[in-house]
């Protein structure tokens, strides 16, 4: 064999290896494009299912939410009926504390009229004896 035969067959082989080469990547190629055509089928397949129920949940959604806006609107207006009440209850929470505070003042002037109604009675119960003594001691002079 000369040398241009033994590059003719290095050249062979050389072409018949990236033929090779190139057919297992075009292979590969293909069974992962199937494998992505798949996947997309079935992600469109999901995505068309979850486009169907969507629709009735967002109108349920919106009647949720239509429904708890009356339920706030109507929640704020008793509780603006209320705040009176709230209001009037406070106000009978400080008459009353007033009222305790004028019935202690009360009872303390009692208390302190009473004290001094005892002295002056005990004070006129020691003046009457001792004009009681007095008087007997001017009669017993004056006999």
């Amino acid at each position: 064999m000369s040398g241009a035969e033994v590059a003719g067959v290095i050249a062979a082989v050389a072409f018949l290896i990236i033929a090779l080469a190139v057919a297992i990547i075009a292979i590969r190629l293909s069974s992962v494009t199937k494998e992505i055509k798949n996947t997309v089928a079935e992600v469109n397949q999901t995505l068309a299912t979850v486009n169907g129920e969507i629709k009735p949940l967002t109108n349920e959604i919106e009647a949720l939410l239509t429904k708890s806006n009356t339920l706030l609107n109507d929640v704020n207006g008793k509780v603006a009926a209320i705040d009176p009440v709230f209001t009037a209850i406070g106000e009978l929470g400080e008459s009353v504390s007033d009222l305790n505070t004028s019935t202690r003042n009360l009872a303390a002037k009692v208390s302190t009229g009473a004290k001094n109604s005892a002295k002056v009675t005990v004070a006129a119960k020691v003046g009457q004896r001792a004009a009681a003594m007095f008087s007997k001691k001017n009669e017993q002079t004056t006999k």
